[in-house]
């Protein structure tokens, strides 16, 4: 049960990246899962040393999410910037 919670959460907090960064077109719900996903470890790795916070493995409330979302947006900036030379969207 837990692991479908990851999936609908990454799915989710993909989703909403993906929207933020304006990739939405670009990307497939497989996509969407695996950069929430990998946004949640990088939150988890980057954010919460810095500024606090809780990670999705401490269960799930609202910090614990936008960590997860500040990591997917981290992450598709990144992929972005390799792809194009510039962190938003065309």
């Amino acid at each position: 049960m837990n692991i479908l919670i990851w999936l609908i959460m990454g799915g989710i907090i993909g989703w909403i990246a993906s929207l933020i960064m304006k990739t939405e077109g670009q990307q497939g719900i497989i996509m969407n899962v695996v950069v929430g996903i990998a946004g949640s470890v990088i939150g988890g790795w980057l954010v919460v040393p810095l500024f606090g916070g809780e990670t999705m493995q401490e269960g799930f409330n609202l910090t614990s999410f936008v960590v997860a979302l500040v990591g997917a947006i981290i992450l598709l900036a990144v992929v972005n910037l390799i792809r194009r030379g510039s962190p938003r969207g065309p």
